[in-house]
């Protein structure tokens, strides 16, 4: 059974790496109580102006002989209704910069996650989750510093604050307001929130589920056409949209019972001061003035209230957001115990004893007791049918796959020992699955070498042929290739993601179906000159199948991998020791 996790312990992490900003967000804070404060002395100061004026005229008219100094109250309004108006415009521009700024360390925090979770893990998502992760829940916990935090601190500090300046002219105004706003602001923050915690909770879950199945449609609207399926497509969403609006009618409703019970609040707190403070006049212990001043001054604390019913209702869609970001946090890989290593220069040998690996919910495992050796400087190509673990292989290299059990050994160093910068400048390898980014050609070329000049990456477009293609570009090598380079055949594409490991200085390269989408005759050329840059390093050649394949010459031997379906029947063909 799972372990249940407070909302403190829940939003730890994330409160955490806000304190690296602590200055920040006290100093917004400050200015978000100066704006509140001002509204408090502006309605006060006011409310005390107007009266002690109007008594003073009904003095002077009835014979009486008065003095009143107008212009330190008048230039006290002044001065508060300036300090409202510069506080707030302050205040909203510089939380907002705050808020963009923890954005960015959030985000910048997540990336580095994702990133460090292996290919098991990701598979257990599709890429708009991991999105939705990256982007929309860490755009939720922008309310937790902005809306949640910041705005209840300072109401509290704001009804505490009154409640003592009101008790110094009269005890019991003060007790009165603390008493009815402090029981309110509990309501307003604890209450809505758990008011609201399960609709808005399913609200995010709901989203993220909205989304996947409106970009699962988009990306298979020409299947969804064919099959006939378009119409059951349209009711699943139709189904999501309608839990969505039911929820939001619910949290609508709790917010306006939130907003409400606010104005209540302030309204009873306004008729008791105004009550005490009558009583209090009439016995001769406050003036006129005071007395008109304390009503109002409790009237100025809705602006500090008022925005926390809708704030703490959807407060649930924070909690949800922190709880799937820490169990991304959790499902990271642990570090090893052991002192970190680095590779040598140099062909690296290989080494895979006792390996097995099974895919979360597989029908058959991946590898089991599976045993490789390359030697340094060796080349070997491992040939199988489609689902015989050549990619997976790739994967458990590069370490973007951990072994259920077994271990991987490069320069006989353990791959769990190696840091990530010695594993990817030792280690290169080219997958079946073409990554390039919207961005021009010299940026995806320059993701293997930042530092790589113009003449370089020309030669290396040249050793795939590419660079008369480029050179004929109206903006050369600054031309954008699209999204997933889509602007790009998938010919193109492959010789580019061939051009870009070319740039690095591997110790293992691990070259998967590297020839294809090309015709024969290109690869054969291709083949010779990635034959040079290939001498001195170890290499790692897979393939569908030897026949009708072009490999780089030299290739030392060849090895058949079996399909699971193959080692169920007893065919063995897993241990390439020899």
């Amino acid at each position: 059974m799972a372990e249940r996790v407070g909302p403190l312990a829940t939003l730890a992490p994330w409160l955490s790496l806000m304190g690296r900003r602590r200055g920040r967000l006290l100093g917004g804070a400050a200015l978000m109580a100066l704006a509140i404060a001002a509204a408090l002395g502006l309605l006060a100061l006011s409310g005390w102006f107007i009266t002690a004026t109007g008594l003073a005229g009904i003095a002077l008219a009835a014979g009486g002989a008065l003095t009143l100094d107008v212009y330190v109250p008048g230039g006290g309004i002044r001065a508060f209704a300036l300090t409202r108006t510069v506080a707030r415009y302050l205040e909203r521009l510089y939380n907002h910069d705050t808020v963009l700024r923890l954005l960015a360390d959030l985000r910048g925090r997540m990336f580095a996650i994702l990133a460090g979770l292996d290919a098991a893990t990701l598979a257990h998502r599709r890429a708009s989750d991991w999105l939705n992760r990256l982007t929309t829940d860490i755009d939720t916990l922008d309310s937790l510093f902005l809306r949640l935090l910041a705005p209840a601190g300072v109401a509290l500090v704001a009804i505490l604050g009154l409640g003592t300046f009101l008790a110094l002219w009269f005890p019991a105004v003060g007790l009165a307001v603390v008493g009815l706003l402090g029981g309110a602001w509990l309501w307003l923050t604890l209450g809505q929130a758990r008011l609201g915690l399960a609709a808005s909770r399913r609200r995010v879950a709901e989203l993220e589920r909205l989304r996947g199945v409106a970009v699962e449609g988009l990306q298979g609207l020409a299947e969804l056409e064919a099959y006939g399926t378009l119409a059951t497509q349209r009711r699943r969403l139709t189904a999501i949209e309608a839990r969505l609006q039911a929820d939001q009618r619910r949290l609508g409703l709790a917010a306006a019972l939130g907003s409400a019970l606010a104005g209540l609040a302030v309204g009873l707190a306004w008729l008791a001061t105004f009550w005490l403070g009558a009583l209090a006049w009439q016995a001769g212990a406050l003036s006129g003035p005071v007395m008109v001043m304390m009503p109002l001054a409790v009237l100025a604390l809705n602006e500090a209230v008022a925005a926390l019913p809708l704030a703490f209702t959807q407060a649930g869609a924070t909690l949800a957001a922190a709880q799937r970001l820490n169990a991304l946090r959790d499902a990271r890989r642990a570090a090893s115990s052991a002192a970190p290593a680095r590779l040598p220069e140099g062909p690296l040998a290989v080494d895979l004893a006792g390996i097995s690996l099974r895919y979360p919910g597989a029908l058959a495992p991946v590898f089991e007791d599976f045993s490789l050796h390359l030697a340094a400087g060796e080349r070997l190509g491992l040939h199988g049918a489609s689902g015989a673990g050549k990619s997976s292989l790739a994967a458990l290299l590069t370490g973007q796959l951990v072994p259920d059990a077994g271990a991987v050994r490069l320069a006989d160093t353990s791959l769990a020992r190696l840091t990530p910068d010695s594993l990817t400048a030792r280690v290169a390898c080219l997958t079946q699955l073409t990554e390039l980014f919207d961005d021009s050609l010299a940026a995806n070329l320059r993701l293997a070498d930042p530092d790589a000049d113009e003449a370089r990456l020309w030669s290396v477009l040249a050793t795939v042929e590419l660079a008369d293609w480029a050179e004929g570009l109206s903006r050369e090598l600054e031309t954008r290739v699209g999204e997933g380079g889509r602007r790009l055949s998938g010919g193109q594409a492959r010789r580019l993601a061939l051009a870009r490991l070319l740039l690095r200085d591997p110790g293992l390269v691990i070259l998967d179906e590297p020839f294809a989408g090309l015709d024969p005759a290109l690869a054969e050329r291709i083949a010779g000159r990635l034959d040079r840059w290939l001498a001195g390093r170890s290499v790692l050649y897979l393939v569908h199948g030897r026949e009708g394949e072009t490999s780089p010459p030299g290739v030392s031997r060849w090895q058949a991998l079996a399909t699971p379906s193959r080692r169920e029947l007893g065919v063995p063909a897993r241990n390439l020791s020899g």
